[in-house]
């Protein structure tokens, strides 16, 4: 049960998209159409289950300190592997993708799975959680296309809907139609899930990988406050 939770949670109750709000930029820019959405939400899947088995496998000899960058240099290798794969078997997708698809290093979504999940996890829990995320933001932004192709441009997956031609709502494809439907789409979920986000925990010093280096200032810091506040 508590396996088949973790590969739930991110479909609906922790999406990435709707519910944690993360991921916007990629969201936006690749949800004009559902080929776009799809190409984009199996890469970042495929980049998210192999770096939180990674980072599950490396948890105990990654430090603390460095951990963050750590992260990152792990992320950026399965995106370049991707991006290779990509541009060899399926170069359309390659070029329709552009620059989105290197941005994955830095995609929100995949970095907080890495720090809040796969470093605390199993492997098997861990790659769980990745394909449930992944899954989630998948159909974030297949939602999203389908509303901005099918009423924006009168077509679905680059199929012309006939009767559709003399009703497009053209502004629903460019960038204002993005974030209205996105907010909509936000209202919606939150109305299913009567609001009831994950509780965000709270971060102090003790969770802070540079705290061993900055308590000796803390003192200094305080006295510096004070002052500025006088």
């Amino acid at each position: 049960m508590k396996k088949l939770k973790i590969l739930t949670n991110g479909l609906l109750k922790e999406n990435p998209v709707f519910v944690l709000v993360l991921g916007t930029c990629p969201t936006l820019a690749m949800s004009v159409s559902v080929i776009n959405a799809i190409a984009m939400g199996l890469a970042a899947t495929a980049v998210l289950i192999c770096s939180n088995v990674a980072i599950s496998l490396l948890r105990k000899v990654i430090p603390d300190t460095v951990r963050i960058p750590c992260y990152i240099v792990v992320i950026a290798g399965f995106v370049t592997l991707v991006q290779m794969l990509m541009e060899a078997y399926l170069p359309d997708l390659y070029e329709m993708l552009g620059v989105y698809l290197a941005l994955i290093v830095v995609n929100c979504i995949i970095l907080g799975r890495a720090e809040m999940f796969a470093n605390k996890h199993t492997v098997g829990e861990s790659a769980l959680d990745g394909l449930g995320m992944g899954a989630g933001f998948t159909l974030a932004l297949i939602a999203m296309a389908t509303v901005r192709e099918v009423i924006g441009n009168g077509s679905f997956a680059g199929m012309e809907i006939g009767f559709l031609q003399n009703y497009k709502i053209p502004i629903l494809t460019a960038p204002p139609g993005g974030f209205l439907v996105f907010g909509c789409l936000i209202a919606l979920v939150a109305h299913i899930t009567k609001g009831k986000a994950p509780q965000r925990k709270s971060f102090d010093c003790e969770s802070c990988p540079s705290a061993s280096f900055c308590r000796k200032d803390c003192a200094a810091c305080e006295k510096t406050a004070e002052t500025e506040a006088k």
